[in-house]
């Protein structure tokens, strides 16, 4: 008897400990969540090996973070990821970055972020020596205050829908800029994350201001 009632003891005990031990577990969250402040939506881009990785999207209550997409494939730069962005550097950058607005060759699929719908005449400034460094601007090809060599026209079939990323929005010449989350075509990135459209276009309709993209290697 004095067995029985020790191994009844001993499991109370356990089971106690197990309960109490839960919420604190899970109030450490995923790996981002103390990187975050008080985003309550995050993009999670963790990298596999090479130009591969996953993509996950998680959104915040007030009983902790739950993940709200499957594990997404995705491709990021062809040369992986580095700490930094640099200019001329195919590498996607990590850390934590806002998701402030949208665009796309194609009509807003609705959604929380702005969006702008883009044509022939829509540019990322990438002119290092220009005032509008890292900025979307509008100008007819060959009439652009800026150098349209190291500008990237955005009316490409990767961007039929994307994300901007914050990275550089200090602009500072040589930190690099670009860097969206946009339609994959099955290639390395330069630095951007890319996914499936059809995930990509239920993300946008799913992200609202304040949303960001946390990138771990």
């Amino acid at each position: 008897m004095r067995n029985v009632m020790s191994v009844i003891f001993s499991t109370v005990v356990a089971t106690v400990l197990a309960l109490l031990c839960a919420p604190f577990a899970a109030a450490q969250g995923p790996w981002f969540a103390g990187e975050v402040g008080a985003a309550t939506q995050v993009v999670a881009v963790n990298g596999t090996s090479g130009s591969g990785a996953t993509l996950e999207a998680w959104q915040r209550s007030p009983v902790g973070w739950h993940r709200v997409s499957p594990s997404l494939p995705a491709l990021v730069g062809e040369s992986g990821f580095t700490e930094k962005a640099r200019d001329g550097v195919p590498a996607t950058p990590t850390g934590v970055f806002s998701l402030d607005e949208a665009f796309g060759t194609a009509p807003s699929p609705g959604g929380g972020l702005p969006y702008r719908t883009v044509g022939p005449d829509d540019w990322w400034d990438g002119d290092p020596n220009s005032p509008t460094f890292n900025t979307h601007q509008v100008c007819e090809p060959g009439s652009c205050a800026f150098d349209e060599d190291s500008a990237e026209q955005l009316q490409i079939p990767e961007y039929r829908y994307a994300v901007t990323m914050g990275v550089n929005k200090a602009r500072v010449p040589g930190d690099g800029g670009a860097f969206f989350l946009h339609v994959t075509n099955g290639e390395p990135t330069l630095g951007c994350v890319a996914i499936d459209e059809a995930a990509l276009v239920w993300l946008i309709r799913w992200l609202q201001p304040g949303a960001v993209i946390a990138i771990e290697r």
